[in-house]
C-alpha cells in the first residue's frame, strides 16, 4: 500500500508544500469511518480530520470537519453563498479528487480542492487524516492542515 499510486501522490503533495511530517501509516484493514479510524490508532474521534467532498453547485468542495462533527450543510450553503449543496456521488468525489471515498485525504488531488477546515480540529496538538486509500492515514497539525490545503477555516457544524 505504500507504493499506492494515491498514497504517493499525497506524500509528495505534503513534501511540496514543506508539512512537518509525511509518513503515511498504513493499518491492516480499512478505516471507513472516523470511529473506526480513532480506534484503530487509539484517539478520540474528534482527531479525525474527515475528508469529505460535497457537490456545491456542480463544483467540488471539501469539508475537513471533526470526525466527532456531522457537516451541517444548510450552515456551510448559506455561509457560502451556495445555491445547491449536497454529499457528493462516488463517481463526483473520484472525479475531482482521484480516490475513492473511505480514503480521500485532503491533498494530493489532480488540481486543487476548495476546501474548508472545521475550527474545532484545532482543540487537538495533533490531527489525523485519511492518506489517499481507505487503510491510510497520516498525521498533522491543524494549523498545517490549513497550510497545506490552502483551506479556510469555518465552523461547519
Amino acid at each position: 500500500m505504500h507504493n499506492h499510486p494515491n498514497v504517493i501522490a499525497v506524500r509528495d503533495a505534503l513534501t511540496a508544500a514543506g508539512a512537518a511530517g509525511t509518513e503515511i501509516v498504513i493499518l491492516d484493514e480499512a478505516v471507513h469511518t472516523a470511529a473506526l479510524a480513532a480506534a484503530a490508532l487509539n484517539i478520540e474521534v474528534g482527531q479525525i480530520a474527515n475528508s469529505l467532498i460535497f457537490d456545491a453547485d456542480g463544483e467540488p468542495l471539501l469539508v475537513l470537519t471533526s470526525g466527532a462533527h456531522r457537516v451541517d450543510t444548510a450552515k456551510v450553503a448559506a455561509e457560502l453563498k451556495i445555491g445547491k449543496l449536497r454529499r457528493a456521488t462516488p463517481e463526483f468525489v473520484r472525479q475531482h479528487t482521484g480516490q475513492a471515498i473511505g480514503g480521500v485525504a485532503p491533498v494530493g488531488h489532480p488540481k486543487p480542492v476548495r476546501t474548508l477546515v472545521d475550527v474545532e480540529l484545532e482543540r487537538f496538538p495533533v490531527v489525523w487524516a485519511a492518506g489517499g486509500v481507505p487503510q491510510s492515514l497520516f498525521a498533522t497539525t491543524y494549523a498545517e492542515l490549513v497550510r497545506v490545503t490552502a483551506g479556510t477555516p469555518a465552523e461547519v457544524a
